[in-house]
């Protein structure tokens, strides 16, 4: 449908006299009222071409060709032109859908382009709680959907396996062991309280016995961090996979330290002056990018700071020949970006090429309720426990329900409800539902073959049309998801979907009495099911064949 509407807006623009044509905007109205698709281009136009809005809209009009796509053009509000395409336009086009698939419905719109895209890199200092599974399910989604609009795509996950965090997380397990062993001791004050830590207490005490009783932490330090670390990282991975989530680097913090490329990186910034010290720290001059206050790198005690792999991971990205770089944070990181753009600009690299994504935090609920905390984490639910509770599926879409950036309210009796109130089995019923009435059709010995080639024209009624013009609307979904980082436009399509399609079924009896009808329908249901399955695929989530 877009493209038949802007090859007519080029011709008539070609006709005005415009010899270079502009982008085209169009846009489908909020009420049906207002034609299938809309252009607001000739108010766009009015500076260009110095005449009224309206002036304009009746010159594209006129000079529309009629090549029988049209019933109606009109001219709405200030200079909207409004188009209604024919019921037999849509049919032949729904007809495109049945036989090139995927095809039709996918733009190539990244062409290539290399994007990097680093998600989740949760602390391996404790489970995934709500928020990481919520970047989680923001980044698997927004990596299908731009592999599958033709990006390069690398998936990637940051692991701060080299901060004084990680320390202590092995202080903690330690202190665990030690209790385990039954020598009295003082747990650390701010250490990780939750029962995660004693188990890997117990899986240290059965790996290596009571062979540290009497070392003092300092001794023993690197060994309980690379133990507790090593059991972290593989409870993230399990519950990664369970989640549906996979990674193509997994990219580690000391490793930066380990190969020098922190060191070249902080060298780098001191070629440039743009490095000094002051009380016995290494300061980079982040003012002179725009930042309130200069950033220390390393402290006074010889410790870098959290910035300075920062610093060293960035630049070996964006030296890896991105062309864009997005990353995936929780809200609380919204300073932190303009501290990373200036310090990639100081580096000498473009700073448009970084992209942060911010995920605010859930709201857990229980029938309106919130939740308490969780026992096996300490101070938050964990992903693991949602999951188990209602579902992977169940739980990624729900994180897909909104923007990333808006507050998200998980309510988790309406996750397992089956109902309209449950956004997931809304869908997935919509894609099972037409499964069960395709074996109806077997049953009553109704011609489900070569549905591609079917007759659409006895596809008339206006609740017909209307899923025909949805279905056709996909391809615009997926190209302005695409282009705008936006996978939660997918799920937000599924949802109008299928909330067309069920009312749809509950009116019209798709097996009829007439032979050439139920073709006609089943072929549409088909469509409306080959559009959910590849909606669902973007986003991470299963079809079941039965519910």
């Amino acid at each position: 449908m877009k493209q038949a509407l802007e090859k007519a807006l080029e011709a008539a623009l070609g006709a005005m006299g415009m010899s270079e044509v502009p982008d085209i905007e169009v846009e489908i109205p909020r009420e049906e009222s207002m034609g299938d698709l809309a252009t607001p281009m000739a108010m766009g136009l009015a500076r260009t071409l110095k005449k009224s809005p309206r002036d304009i809209a009746k010159d594209i009009v006129a000079n529309i060709p009629d090549e029988g796509i049209f019933e109606k053009v009109e001219i709405a509000g200030p200079g909207f032109i409004n188009f209604t395409f024919k019921p037999e336009f849509l049919q032949a086009e729904l007809g495109r859908v049945l036989k090139e698939g995927p095809e039709f419905l996918r733009q190539d719109v990244g062409r290539g382009q290399k994007i990097q895209v680093e998600y989740v890199s949760a602390n391996p200092t404790g489970p995934l709680h709500l928020g990481h599974g919520r970047g989680a399910a923001v980044g698997g989604a927004l990596t299908n959907l731009l592999s599958a609009a033709g990006y390069d795509v690398t998936r990637e996950y940051y692991i701060n396996d080299a901060g004084l965090q990680v320390k202590l997380l092995g202080k903690s397990v330690f202190a665990r062991y030690r209790e385990l062993l039954g020598i009295s001791g003082v747990f650390p004050e701010d250490g990780y309280k939750g029962d995660y830590v004693a188990d890997i207490a117990k899986a240290f005490l059965g790996s290596h016995g009571d062979k540290y009783k009497d070392s003092s932490y300092e001794d023993v330090e690197s060994t309980f961090v690379d133990f507790s670390l090593g059991m972290m990282l593989a409870a993230i991975k399990e519950d990664l996979a369970a989640f549906g989530i996979e990674f193509d680097v997994w990219q580690s913090e000391r490793e930066l330290y380990d190969t020098g490329e922190v060191k070249r990186a902080i060298e780098k910034l001191e070629a440039k002056g743009l490095v000094y010290e002051s009380e016995g720290a290494i300061w980079f001059r982040a003012m002179e990018f725009g930042e309130e206050k200069d950033r220390v790198i390393i402290k006074s005690d010889g410790h870098h700071t959290y910035f300075a792999s920062d610093i060293a991971y960035h630049a070996k990205k964006i030296e890896g020949g991105y062309d864009e770089l997005i990353n995936i944070w929780g809200a609380d990181h919204h300073g932190y970006i303009p501290r990373l753009e200036g310090v990639l600009e100081a580096l000498g690299y473009p700073k448009e090429k970084l992209k942060v994504l911010l995920v605010q935090m859930v709201l857990l609920l229980r029938g309106g309720e919130p939740v308490q905390m969780s026992k096996r984490a300490g101070e938050f639910v964990t992903l693991r426990e949602v999951m188990e509770e209602v579902g992977a599926d169940t739980t990624k879409f729900i994180f897909l329900t909104r923007r990333p950036d808006s507050q998200l309210t998980f309510d988790l009796e309406v996750a397992k409800a089956t109902s309209s109130e449950n956004p997931v089995f809304y869908v997935q019923y919509a894609n099972a539902r037409i499964n069960s009435i395709f074996a109806h059709a077997a049953e009553q010995g109704a011609d489900t073959e070569g549905l591609e080639q079917a007759d659409l024209t006895p596809l008339v009624e206006a609740e017909e049309l209307r899923l025909i013009r949805k279905l056709l609307a996909y391809e615009m979904a997926f190209e302005s998801a695409a282009k705008g980082r936006e996978p939660h436009r997918i799920t937000f399509y599924l949802q109008e979907l299928a909330g067309m399609f069920h009312p749809y079924y509950n009116t019209h009896r798709v097996v009829t009495d007439d032979p050439a009808l139920t073709k006609a329908r089943l072929a549409l249901c088909r469509a409306v099911r080959l559009v959910i399955r590849e909606g669902l695929q973007i986003i991470g989530i299963t079809a079941p064949d039965r519910m």
